[in-house]
């Protein structure tokens, strides 16, 4: 990274770098989400031990980004992920469905060997 990268510039690196994709549809949920919010909050997604599967994602609002987050804005929207998460979701896209269930964030991680049937829970 050089001293004058932009930070879409570093942005796009750390894409490549891991992976970790957002679909237009997530970008555009997240961007109408965080304009009810006070200026500055981003969506930051973590995962945690836990769930029926083992691990599940955590979807919070800040307003702190942390040195270390890996960041992805789009469309207006930001999305931090903490380094110890990230090496859960290295490849994932971020996707948000709407069907007869319900609306929500799925997360397609391609390192999930199982899932639950909501898909907020995996195990690897």
């Amino acid at each position: 990274m050089t001293a004058n990268a932009t930070s879409a510039e570093v942005t796009h690196a750390n894409v490549a770098a891991t992976g970790v994709t957002v679909t237009e549809r997530a970008a555009q949920k997240i961007g109408e989400i965080l304009q009810r919010e006070p200026a500055g909050t981003m969506l930051r997604i973590s995962v945690e031990g836990g769930g029926c599967s083992g691990f599940q994602y955590k979807f919070d609002t800040e307003r702190a980004r942390a040195e270390d987050d890996f960041v992805i804005e789009k469309n207006g929207a930001t999305i931090l992920i903490d380094p110890m998460s990230l090496a859960y979701m290295a490849g994932s896209e971020i996707d948000f469905v709407d069907d007869l269930i319900g609306s929500s964030f799925k997360v397609n991680n391609p390192k999930a060997t199982a899932s639950c049937g909501c898909g907020t829970s995996f195990s690897l």
